[in-house]
C-alpha cells in the first residue's frame, strides 16, 4: 500500500548506514516522532484548532507497538505526553511572573507539570505494548488503555482533567454534542479510537482488514458529527425572565494586591454593578476573588454599604471572596475558604447572606500545599508564598439564589470536572462559573478554560453564566454555544446583561453519568483481548491433551 511504500522510500538511506549510526538515527527519529505526536494532538485543541494534529494518536499507537520493549513504549508515551502537556499547559508559567520573586520558578512549573502528567500516557503505551493483540482489533485496546489513563489523570491526587482528548472539538460545535450522551471522557474514547483506526494502514496485516479499520474510524467520526448536526438543528434556544449581569472589571492580577489599587478596584466593581440598564438584572455575578480582601474585612467595612448601594431592592449579588472561619481544631485557629456568597438586597435592611458556596476542588500549590507538613519542613511553603492552606468545602451541591432559579456554583478550576453538577435528581436550572483567569494573562489558558467549562453545559443541558475579572466572561447556552453578543474578550471592562437561557431536557449523560463511558471501555477491552484469551485457552487445551 502507499503508506508502506512511502516508509520504504525514507527508510532505504537509513538502512545503508553503518550499524551504530543506523541505530542512533532510528532512535532520534522515534524521539522526534513521539514529540511530534504529542505536540500535534495538543495543537488540535482550541484555540489552535489544527485538527490534522489528531493523527498524533495513530502515530503514537504505531510507535508504541513497534517499540522493541515495554520500556521503549513507556518512553515513547512519556515523550508524547510531555510534548502534549507542555504545549497545552505552558500558560501555568505565566502565573509565576505575577510576583517577580517567584519568576525563577516559571521554567520549573512549565516543565515539571508536563513531565509528571506524561507518566499517564507512558503507562498506557507500555501496557498497550505488553498486551496488544494481532490485527486491527488492537485499535480498541489502545484507545481503551489510553482513555483509562486519561480518566485516572482527571482523578488521581484530586486530578488535573485539562484538555482530555474529547475536548479537542470546539464546544458548541457539532462534534462536541456527543458529550451530551457519553460525557467528555466518552467523547475522548470515540475520538482516540476513530483516529487510531487509521494506524493499521501502515504496517503488515491483511489489506482488507486494514481498510475496514480505517473505514470504521472515518464512519465513527462522521456519525458523531452527524449526531451533533441533528442535535444543533433541533436546538430551540428559549430565554427565561431572569436577567443575569456578568461583571468583568478588567483587574490585572499583577496590580491587584497593591494597597493603592484597592479603592480603585472596589469603585470599579461598584460602578459596573450599578450601571443603568434597560431592564434591571435579577442577579449580578462577580468573578472569583473579586476584591483583594477577605469577606471578613469587606463585610465589616464601609465597602459593604457601597456595594449594597449599587444594588436595587430585590437584586442578588453573587460575589467571589475568600473567607475565614474560627476553628480551634485547625493549626492556626481558623480555616480559610475560597467562597462565593449569594447576597440578597433587602432595601433598608442592607445585604443578607442567603447562601455560601465553598470551593470543593482546590488547586495544588495554588490554594493548598500537598503534604503540607512535610513541604513546610523543607521550606517549600515559603518559596511558593503560601502562609496557609485553603480548606476544601463539601461536595458541590446547588444553592438557592433569591430572585433566580437554583444554581450550581463551580469556582474556576472546578469547571474542568464532569459530574460536579447533578444532571437528573436535584438538577439545578443553571451553572455559575466564577473564575479568575487573570493569573494567566493573554495566553491560550483562558481560552481553553472557556472551552472546557462549556462542556459542562453540553453534558448537563444547563446554561452557564461565566464571570472572570479579565476575560473571557460569557453566557453559554445549554448546547455549549456562547449566546450571540454575550461575550467579553480579554482586556475589556464592562458588563453583560443576558436573559438566562432555559435548560434542555435531562441529557443521557446527566442521567447516567460516566456509566456509558465505562461500559464502552469494558466492551473495548473484551473485544480486543478476547481473541488472545481464546487462543491461549486453545493452546492450553492442546498441551493438556
Amino acid at each position: 500500500m502507499f503508506p508502506d511504500a512511502l516508509l520504504d522510500l525514507f527508510a532505504a538511506p537509513i538502512r545503508a548506514l553503518p550499524d551504530r549510526k543506523r541505530a542512533l538515527t532510528w532512535r532520534l527519529i522515534r524521539i522526534g516522532l513521539a514529540l511530534l505526536a504529542g505536540a500535534g494532538t495538543a495543537f488540535a485543541h482550541p484555540p489552535f484548532g489544527v485538527l490534522i494534529g489528531l493523527l498524533g494518536y495513530p502515530l503514537l499507537m504505531i510507535l508504541s507497538e513497534r517499540s522493541d520493549t515495554t520500556r521503549g513504549a513507556l518512553w515513547m508515551g512519556w515523550l508524547a505526553g510531555f510534548a502534549y502537556f507542555f504545549v497545552g499547559c505552558w500558560w501555568v508559567a505565566e502565573a509565576f511572573f505575577v510576583n517577580p520573586e517567584q519568576a525563577w520558578m516559571a521554567p520549573f512549573a512549565a516543565s515539571l507539570l508536563p513531565a509528571g502528567l506524561g507518566l499517564f500516557w507512558g503507562t498506557a503505551c507500555a501496557l498497550y505494548r505488553r498486551f496488544a493483540p494481532l490485527g486491527a482489533v488492537r485499535v480498541l485496546l489502545f484507545a481503551a488503555l489510553f482513555c483509562a489513563a486519561e480518566w485516572l489523570r482527571g482523578h488521581v491526587l484530586t486530578g488535573f482533567p485539562w484538555n482530555p482528548a474529547g475536548a479537542t472539538w470546539r464546544a458548541g460545535g457539532g462534534m462536541s454534542q456527543f458529550a451530551s450522551v457519553v460525557g467528555v471522557y466518552g467523547l475522548s474514547l470515540v475520538t482516540v479510537a476513530a483516529t487510531s483506526a487509521f494506524a493499521p494502514l501502515i504496517g503488515p496485516g491483511d489489506k482488507r482488514s486494514r481498510l475496514i479499520s480505517a473505514g470504521l474510524g472515518a464512519l465513527a467520526l462522521i456519525a458523531v458529527g452527524g449526531f451533533g448536526a441533528v442535535r444543533l438543528a433541533q436546538s430551540d434556544l428559549q430565554l427565561t425572565d431572569t436577567v443575569v449581569r456578568l461583571v468583568q472589571a478588567d483587574v490585572k492580577q499583577e496590580t491587584k494586591w497593591s494597597p493603592e489599587a484597592y479603592r480603585s478596584i472596589v469603585d470599579r466593581y461598584v460602578a459596573l454593578t450599578g450601571q443603568a440598564a434597560a431592564r434591571t438584572p435579577n442577579v449580578v455575578v462577580w468573578p472569583e476573588g473579586a476584591l483583594p480582601a477577605s469577606a471578613n474585612d469587606v463585610f465589616a467595612s464601609a465597602d459593604a454599604q457601597a456595594i449594597a448601594g449599587a444594588l436595587r431592592p430585590g437584586q442578588t449579588l453573587l460575589m467571589g471572596l475568600a473567607r475565614g472561619e474560627p476553628d480551634l481544631t485547625a493549626p492556626e485557629g481558623a480555616r480559610y475558604y475560597n467562597s462565593l456568597f449569594a447576597l440578597a438586597d433587602e432595601g433598608g435592611a442592607g445585604l443578607r447572606v442567603a447562601a455560601v458556596y465553598d470551593k470543593h476542588r482546590l488547586v495544588p500549590f495554588g490554594e493548598y500545599l500537598p503534604l503540607g507538613s512535610i513541604m513546610s519542613s523543607i521550606g517549600l511553603r515559603s518559596l511558593v508564598h503560601m502562609p496557609s492552606d485553603f480548606s476544601a468545602g463539601p461536595t458541590p451541591a446547588p444553592i438557592s439564589v433569591p430572585g433566580a432559579p437554583p444554581a450550581q456554583v463551580l469556582i474556576c478550576y472546578e469547571s474542568l470536572y464532569p459530574g460536579f453538577t447533578p444532571g437528573a435528581a436535584g438538577r439545578p436550572e443553571w451553572i455559575v462559573n466564577a473564575s479568575n483567569d487573570a493569573w494567566f494573562g493573554a495566553t491560550s489558558g483562558p481560552r481553553q478554560h472557556l472551552n472546557l467549562a462549556s462542556y459542562r453545559a453540553i453534558e448537563t443541558g444547563l446554561p452557564i453564566a461565566r464571570a472572570t475579572p479579565t476575560g473571557i466572561s460569557a453566557m453559554i447556552d445549554p448546547w455549549g454555544r456562547i449566546v450571540e453578543g454575550q461575550r467579553l474578550e480579554p482586556g475589556v471592562m464592562g458588563v453583560i446583561d443576558a436573559p438566562l437561557p432555559r435548560p434542555t431536557g435531562v441529557t443521557p449523560y446527566g442521567r447516567f453519568g460516566d456509566f456509558l463511558f465505562f461500559f464502552s471501555m469494558l466492551t473495548a477491552f473484551i473485544l480486543s483481548l478476547w481473541p488472545s484469551i481464546r487462543r491461549s485457552r486453545v493452546q492450553g487445551s492442546r498441551v493438556a491433551i
